[in-house]
């Protein structure tokens, strides 16, 4: 789930780089990748980019080759060398910074590393793509990867955190249709447990599972300044708020008839098992909250069809603030550790349509890019699950991956630990907020 310096261009060279840019996409006008094409100007920058990134042969390699085919189109003289690092991406580029030797560019998908390499000065800023970015994504996307008041990050690819995926059969036999609201979801969950089934499945044993429950609730209820402060330790876990959303949280943890194999058994199923036994025939539960990628574990590991076994929904609204329709994501941070002509033109590149296309026609990918159509997407549950964070009213990163991973990103311990320790006890509110500060508090002194 979690997830993953010497300015050496001139003035001549950059400004040759901007004036390619305008020439080659200035055909661009309904996000056809076939509209991109090589010019003189384009063909004039060369250079070589060391990327490093999170994929391997497994998970989007190809498909990110395919990104960069595609962008050798455009600029056949540029050479973007990938080197699939994997989940270690972030130790492997610490180590490499550390040593002075960087790649170019990388694929980071935790934003706290992302700020920590920004404040250290490592980074080179990416403020020449903004009008890129202004033209293809809404302001809350470019602010994702605004670190110190300047543009960093690209967030190239996106995960959608706040979905819900329910068991077609189950909810026809309740008799019930995807909620819009929270009230709706919790009067729902009732009559479908009435039906003989219980309506919830979670995977406790994988503590992030919790905390993302735990977040889309934070965001729907108080919105994300607020969520944004929570996560950068600014306000405390002992606040109120967090109160509100524990008690909310507690409406579904505590229904503990209403989980599948109750609490001890939300405590021993990891997420893939929370899955499996929604779509399981028959399903041990109707609905599991989590990501878009729950729909690769059905498809893999249980026998449910898209549509007739299963679909999908937005996460519930909760209260009609600026967070009732927003969006919590995971995402990957395109970063560049070098400023050339060369990176500049695959920089502005990856922020347009086209560029998101070549992936998202392939599935497995969501984006904020607001010219990329729906319909580009390969099938309606793929449209149902990413086309939502396109039109987000609010956009805001997973909190976990947002803090130290001491406290957000670690088995066992800080948030994943603790939320366990919720679901064991969703009366134990003040408490867990103790805790959770007290851990807070040691993980931001630590720094990790």
């Amino acid at each position: 789930m979690r997830n993953r310096w010497v300015r050496g261009a001139v003035i001549t060279a950059l400004a040759a780089a901007v004036a390619a840019l305008a020439a080659g996409w200035s055909g661009h006008q309904n996000g056809v990748a076939g509209t991109l094409k090589t010019t003189a100007s384009n063909a004039s920058i060369k250079g070589t980019i060391a990327f490093d990134g999170i994929w391997t042969s497994s998970s989007g390699q190809k498909q990110f080759q395919d990104v960069i085919n595609a962008f050798n189109k455009i600029y056949p003289n540029v050479k973007v060398n990938y080197k699939p690092v994997g989940d270690s991406l972030p130790t492997v580029l610490a180590t490499a910074v550390a040593g002075g030797h960087p790649p170019d560019m990388a694929d980071i998908a935790q934003p706290g590393t992302v700020k920590q390499f920004a404040t250290q000065g490592q980074l080179k800023p990416i403020t020449y793509a903004t009008s890129t970015i202004n033209k293809n994504f809404a302001p809350a996307w470019r602010k994702l990867g605004t670190f110190s008041g300047k543009l960093y990050a690209l967030v190239f690819k996106a995960a959608n955190k706040s979905l819900v995926w329910y068991n077609v059969p189950a909810f026809n036999t309740a008799g019930v249709k995807p909620p819009t609201t929270w009230t709706q979801l919790l009067k729902d969950a009732k009559t479908i447990k009435a039906s003989g089934t219980p309506a919830y499945s979670i995977g406790g044993s994988d503590g992030w599972t919790l905390t993302d429950l735990f977040e889309n609730i934070y965001l729907r209820t108080f919105g994300p300044a607020k969520y944004e402060a929570l996560s950068a330790h600014t306000i405390k876990w002992t606040d109120p708020s967090v109160a509100t959303a524990l008690k909310t949280m507690g409406q579904v943890l505590g229904d503990t008839a209403n989980i599948a194999g109750g609490t001890s058994g939300a405590l021993q199923y990891g997420f893939n098992e929370s899955v499996t036994n929604a779509f399981a025939t028959p399903p041990k539960a109707a609905m599991v909250f989590e990501a878009d990628f729950v729909g690769g574990v059905i498809l893999s590991s249980t026998k449910a069809k898209a549509k007739t076994g299963f679909n999908v929904f937005k996460f519930p609204t909760i209260n009609n603030g600026s967070g009732a329709n927003g969006a919590e994501i995971a995402g990957d941070l395109f970063v560049t550790f070098r400023d050339n002509p060369a990176i500049e033109a695959f920089v502005k590149y990856l922020a347009t349509a086209p560029a998101a296309e070549v992936w998202a026609k392939q599935g497995g990918f969501g984006t904020g890019n607001k010219n990329v159509p729906a319909s580009i997407y390969p099938d309606a549950i793929t449209r149902a699950s990413e086309a939502p964070i396109q039109t987000a009213k609010s956009v805001v990163f997973d909190m976990s991956d947002e803090q130290p991973p001491s406290f957000g990103g670690t088995a066992g311990q800080g948030e994943w630990g603790l939320f366990q320790q919720f679901l064991r006890n969703p009366k134990n509110i003040s408490g867990i907020q103790k805790q959770l500060e007290s851990a807070a508090v040691a993980a931001y002194k630590k720094g990790k």
